[in-house]
């Protein structure tokens, strides 16, 4: 791995480390999902936009995934596209090997933590926890937030044009950052995540995306394209 994307990842690492710690000290978790908790109920997050959010589920990245695809395919029948294969493997794996591996199979269903509206504090039966806790294997589906972690996929386009065409690839950064931070407040509102759950969806996918890019060389300039003689 290049040493930048060494410091990326070691940058990310400490940031959501130095973050938790934070939430956990000043009780942020409890205290920001408290703010939706009313009589009893969770009604906030059953209103417009917030449920809309939570239905739309992983249909956006699905559709930004099945353009990689697209550009696989592309790739193989247009000898001129063959760059394009690189970028739509990228956004294919992202998303399989992001939201859908790291974040939902293996943390996800195994980790155990319960949701907000599962534990005591909001008239549930379960111990709340902290992130790095583990809980009952199967009993608790908190950590990390798969609706955020789609959401956060969003930003993958930013990793494949970060190198060539900038302010593309922060509009895509900006855009997925802002979509992610809604649906971590739709999730948050519905008593189904905490706070550091949803940070920590926005983590994985990014360090996901960090190490694919490296690997995938995304940052490398396309060859020119040559056109044959006449």
């Amino acid at each position: 791995m290049r040493r930048t994307a060494c410091k990326e990842v070691a940058a990310i690492v400490v940031f959501l480390i130095a973050a938790t710690a934070a939430i956990a000290m000043s009780g942020a978790d409890l205290a920001v999902s408290s703010r939706f908790f009313i009589e009893g109920q969770w009604p906030i997050g059953e209103d417009f936009p917030w449920k809309t959010l939570y239905r739309l589920d992983r249909f956006p990245a699905i559709s930004v995934a099945c353009f990689g695809l697209v550009m696989l395919a592309a790739s193989i029948w247009r000898p001129e596209k063959r760059h394009w294969a690189r970028r739509g493997a990228f956004l294919v794996l992202l998303l399989a090997l992001g939201p859908g591996l790291l974040v939902n199979a293996i943390f996800k269903d195994h980790w155990g933590r319960p949701r907000p509206r599962e534990i005591v504090q909001f008239k549930g039966k379960m111990e709340f926890l902290q992130p790095w806790q583990m809980g009952i294997n199967g009993k608790g589906r908190s950590f990390p937030s798969g609706h955020a972690s789609a959401a956060f996929y969003m930003t993958a386009p930013y990793f494949i044009y970060r190198r060539s065409r900038k302010r593309l690839a922060y509009s895509w950064l900006a855009g997925g950052l802002f979509f992610g931070f809604l649906m971590s407040i739709a999730r948050i509102a519905q008593g189904g995540h905490f706070l550091s759950d949803n940070l920590w969806a926005w983590g994985m996918v990014h360090l996901c995306a960090l190490l694919l890019a490296t690997l995938l060389k995304l940052d490398r300039v396309p060859p020119a394209t040559s056109t044959p003689a006449t």
